[in-house]
Parts: structure tokens; sequence; C-alpha cells
């Protein structure tokens, strides 16, 4: 139990995604205009980031590693992650009508969201046991959503402040990013294990 707990504590704060490992930056500027979406977008990484840690390591450990083909596992966790993003996609369409129409291209950029893939990759490089790797996919995902949200509720603040000229628009963004990354860094020095 202590070692899950170490995964997930780790998972968000001190190796968290956006802030730490700087995986998965395309969504985290492109959706974070508004927290309602960030947490849509959030959400869906989560579910995508969560099943293909299952599948990813199920399809590794019982179809690649026995036929000798783990040389292929870049592309076969592509694939099932592409996989999963078109699953989610069509249930977004259909029930979440807005939410879709508000993710708007970024949704489909799941696919190639190095997060995700980074993720199953992490699970295996690592040697995590099933539940070990469902545990990071799905906590490494929480701290995206995590880190995507609060950037958003950042980006909303800075929308009503006034700036110097020169750092209006994705300029202030990236200051208010950067400033994000540094007060996570702070959490790199907390002793986990």
């Amino acid at each position: 139990m202590g070692e899950i707990l170490m995964i997930m504590l780790a998972a968000v704060l001190t190796e968290n995604f956006i802030f730490s490992k700087f995986l998965g930056i395309c969504p985290f500027l492109g959706v974070s205009d508004k927290p309602s979406t960030a947490l849509g977008m959030g959400m869906a990484v989560t579910f995508v980031m969560t099943l293909s840690s299952a599948v990813t390591w199920a399809v590794y450990y019982f179809v690649l590693l026995p036929f000798g083909l783990e040389y292929l596992k870049t592309i076969a966790f592509i694939l099932i992650i592409a996989a999963l993003v078109q699953i989610i996609e069509m249930f977004m369409k259909k029930y979440f009508k807005a939410l879709y129409e508000a993710l708007g291209i970024f949704l489909p950029l799941i696919t190639t969201n190095c997060a995700v893939l980074g993720a199953a990759l992490i699970n295996i490089d690592s040697g995590y046991n099933l539940i070990s790797a469902v545990v990071y996919g799905m906590f490494s995902a929480i701290g995206f959503t995590f880190a995507i949200v609060i950037f958003a509720g950042v980006r909303e603040k800075v929308m009503f402040a006034s700036p110097p000229a020169i750092f209006k628009g994705v300029p202030i963004a990236l200051v208010s990013a950067g400033l994000l990354a540094m007060a996570f860094a702070g959490f790199q020095g907390i002793e986990i294990g």
C-alpha cells in the first residue's frame, strides 16, 4: 500500500507531467482558456490515460514480450491510444456535444499527446505491475488535470489584468506557466519513498 501511495503522490506533485516532465504542453496551452474546458479536457485525458495504461501493460506483457516483439511497443501503444481516443471522441460527440465542440481539434490531439504515450512507456520502463501501472496512469492524468485547471484559472484572472503591451496574449501565458512550474518545483524537495 505504501508503494501505491508513493506512486500517487509522485505522479501528481513531484513528477507532474506538465510542470516536471514537460509532457502534454500542447493541450495545456491550447485548452486552458476557461476552467470548464480545461476540466473537460483533463477528464478526457484521465479516461484515456488510465485505460491506456491498463491496455498497453496487458498488450506488452501478454503479446509483445512473449513473442519477442518488445521493439514494437511504441507503435503498438500509439495504435491503442488512437483507438481509445476515437472511442471517447464518439462518446463525447453524442452525449456531451458542447464540450466536444469546445475542445475542438484538441480532443483528437490526445492521440498524439506525449503525456499519454509517456505514461504507458514509463509504466513499462519502471517495471510496474498492472495495479501500479493503472494507478500511475490515473494519477499522472489527475496531475495533468490539476495543472491544466489551475493554469486556466490563472489565465482567466490574467485576462482582467493590464500587463504591458509586449506581454499581452501568449507571452503572459508563458510567463504564468513558468511561474506555476517554479511553484511545482518546490515539491521536488519532498522525499517520497
